[in-house]
């Protein structure tokens, strides 16, 4: 089995910065994807960024410029660097993996709030 687990999220004042971390645990035998995708109330889950075992990245739109994803493939981690965060920012962020044989799994989210 394997486990997803993050860290960083938290209350933040618009403008400020944000790193979230997700590190992957268990039997691992390779990754191929990791992205952060996240969740505002009454909204659907959205993807943020994403990041491939080659390195290739994809962000939406609204993040573009602000916001990086990076990955440390020894460690099974993947970051979100936030910087200049909106209000419109404010959401449950969640770190998904796609986990070769065992497929796709989610972390337990963390919570990041932007304050006007």
């Amino acid at each position: 089995q394997v486990q997803l687990v993050e860290s960083g999220g938290g209350l933040v004042q618009a403008g400020g910065s944000l790193r979230l971390s997700c590190a992957a645990s268990g039997t691992i035998f390779s990754i191929s994807a990791m992205g952060w995708y996240r969740q505002a109330p009454g909204n659907q889950r959205e993807l943020v960024a994403s990041i491939t075992s080659s390195g290739s990245t994809n962000y939406v739109d609204s993040v573009k410029g602000r916001f990086t994803i990076s990955r440390d493939s020894a460690k099974n981690t993947v970051y979100l660097q936030m910087n200049s965060l909106k209000p419109e920012d404010t959401a449950v962020y969640y770190c998904n993996a796609v986990f070769t044989f065992w497929g796709a799994y989610w972390g337990q989210g963390t919570q990041v709030t932007v304050s006007s």
